[in-house]
Formats: structure tokens, C-alpha cells, sequence
């Protein structure tokens, strides 16, 4: 029990951190948007957006990876001598 207070305390503390990099971020935006340089905005945007579907991609893959080889073996259930 002890163990999991520390887990859980740690990641509150560190999460804080996490939190002030999302407003850095969001201010500098704000600031290049203000000053008509929208680039850099479309380029954190893509950055995100890659960062979000690629999580999603390698379960994907997995899943894929797992139904073939589960269809592969009852395939070769089936074929075998009984």
C-alpha cells in the first residue's frame, strides 16, 4: 500500500511539470499567431496530431498481427489428422 501512495504522490508531482509545458507552449503559439506567423502553429498542430495516431496505429497492427495468427493456427487445427 505504501508503494502505491509513492506511485500515485510521484505522478501528481510530476505532472505539474507537464502541465507547464502545455502553457509554454500555448503562449508561444498565442504569440507567433499575434504576430502573423502561423506556421510554427500548423507545425505544432501536425507534431500532435502524429503523436496521437500513432498509439493507435501499433494496437492496430497488433490486433492485425493477432488475428492472422490466430486464423493461421485454427487453420491448421482444422487440417490436422484427428
Amino acid at each position: 500500500m505504501r508503494r502505491f501512495v509513492l506511485l500515485i504522490l510521484f505522478t501528481l508531482i510530476y505532472s505539474v511539470n507537464a502541465f507547464s509545458q502545455c502553457a509554454m507552449c500555448r503562449s508561444t503559439l498565442e504569440n507567433n499567431i499575434s504576430n502573423g506567423n502561423v506556421g510554427i502553429a500548423a507545425g505544432i498542430n501536425t507534431g500532435i496530431l502524429y503523436l496521437l495516431s500513432l498509439p493507435y496505429l501499433a494496437v492496430m497492427v497488433l490486433g492485425y498481427l493477432w488475428y492472422r495468427n490466430s486464423k493461421r493456427n485454427a487453420t491448421k487445427l482444422d487440417s490436422s489428422p484427428a
